[in-house]
């Protein structure tokens, strides 16, 4: 399992946060109709909150309160799973692009964290999750670049490269990668964060072909 490690100024500011860590290796596919139902069934399930009802899911209200603690506003720098809810709630549809990063939309969607999912063999060395700074360089998936001053971020040996509002191009899922880590953001220390960790290992083995899945808790 990669090493991954909380430093002090995020531990001081967010004190309740765990993370859950995954590794497998799995099978890339453009898509798989049999999840994309489930993720459809989900979102069904969902339609009919509120917009501002979205803010008290607990996962997501803790990881907003954390974003503010951190100095960086929530609602403009939206959480992944936040962002997910509110277009479920707008009848907006969902991305569909591939087995591995569908799974963690649906993960995230059911568990209300926000999910860091990259290509293991994309990262250099341990894994540090810290304070982004004033103009550090990052290139977000489908944003270009974004301003992760105060903004929890995970670097390796090149630099910053997820956070959970975004994840990067660098360590983007590609129809290329063959072993992912993800990353289970837990701000609030809720007591659902196992079973999330658990059910997202079995999506992976149903529907990527999931093998040797490891999972720890930081």
């Amino acid at each position: 399992m990669k090493a991954i490690t909380i430093s002090n100024t995020i531990k001081t500011k967010c004190p309740e946060l765990q993370l859950g860590c995954m590794e497998a290796f799995i099978k890339m596919q453009s898509k798989n109709e049999n999840l994309w139902q489930k993720i459809q069934d989900l979102s069904i399930s969902k339609k009919d909150l509120q917009m501002e009802a979205i803010k008290d899911i607990p996962a997501i209200q803790s990881s907003r309160e954390a974003y503010k603690a951190l100095g960086k506003a929530p609602s403009r720098y939206r959480l992944s799973a936040e962002a997910l809810h509110r277009r479920i709630v707008k009848g907006q549809d969902l991305y569909q692009i591939s087995n591995v990063v569908d799974i963690i939309n649906y993960s995230s969607i059911d568990s209300g964290f926000s999910i860091g999912g990259y290509d293991l063999d994309k990262i250099q060395g341990d894994v540090l999750l810290d304070l982004g700074q004033a103009n550090e360089p990052y290139e977000a998936i489908g944003r270009g670049n974004i301003n992760i001053e105060h903004l929890p971020v995970f670097r390796d040996a090149q630099g910053a490269f997820g956070s959970p509002t975004s994840d990067s191009t660098r360590t983007a899922i590609t129809d290329q990668t063959q072993q992912v880590l993800l990353v289970f953001l837990n701000f609030g220390g809720h007591d659902h964060l196992n079973k999330a960790l658990q059910d997202t290992a079995q999506l992976l083995v149903d529907f990527a072909e999931g093998k040797n899945v490891e999972t720890a808790m930081v």
